[in-house]
């Protein structure tokens, strides 16, 4: 980012915005592989150039590494249990589809709520596919470098492991550096109005910081 700013000739910009939401357009492109009930291949990728698919950590991890993204980047209580399941299951037959991880999740939660029971483990594939949370934090510094002095950063995440690294990013630069100043001290959350008229909003929290 920094570069790239810096080679279309400018020496400093006045703001950054960063809206963490998914594209709506790449979650309804069936292809990419991020809806449950999708029969397209694994995928996940936001960029079809890079290496990793969701296919192959399904298919190719071990059990232990697959518990841990699903714990770690997925806050999956149930992480051991799914990550067992799935290398049962992939004994059997290769892991292909979306639709068959969903139902070997499924499986292991034995009921649905009013969350589809596979979301934090196609979340937790998802960022491990794209590597989001170390993008989010070389975002973020870049971000720092390019503001000008009075320049203002703000943030919209989604979750709380987003929410918890801008967090920290924050704190940390006006803390320590002395670099940044909170404009809000909580996050800004939708009010009930906007979060009926767009549900996508819902989780959305809003952080903001000014360059000193």
């Amino acid at each position: 980012m920094a570069d790239k700013v810096m080679a279309m000739g400018y020496h400093g910009i006045d703001g950054v915005i960063m809206d963490l939401g998914l594209s709506m357009t790449q979650m309804k492109d069936e292809s990419r592989g991020f809806s449950f009930n999708s029969k397209e291949p694994l995928d996940m990728r936001m960029d079809r150039d890079l290496p990793l698919t969701a296919g192959d950590i399904v298919n190719k991890w071990s059990e232990r590494d697959i518990e841990r993204i699903l714990r770690e980047y997925g806050e999956e209580r149930k992480a051991l249990q799914i990550a067992r399941e799935i290398v049962r299951q992939r004994k059997r037959e290769r892991i292909e589809t979306c639709l068959q991880l969903a139902a070997i999740v499924e499986r292991v939660y034995r009921r649905r709520g009013r969350t589809h029971p596979a979301t934090k483990t196609f979340q937790a594939l998802r960022i491990a596919v794209n590597d989001e949370l170390n993008q989010l934090s070389e975002g973020l510094s870049n971000a720092l470098k390019i503001l000008k002095k009075g320049g203002r950063l703000c943030v919209i995440t989604y979750h709380s492991l987003e929410d918890r690294i801008v967090k920290r990013f924050i704190l940390a630069a006006e803390r320590q550096e002395g670099a940044l100043v909170r404009l809000n001290k909580k996050p800004i959350i939708p009010l009930r109005d906007e979060q009926r008229r767009n549900p996508s909003s819902r989780s959305a929290k809003l952080r903001g910081a000014e360059k000193l």
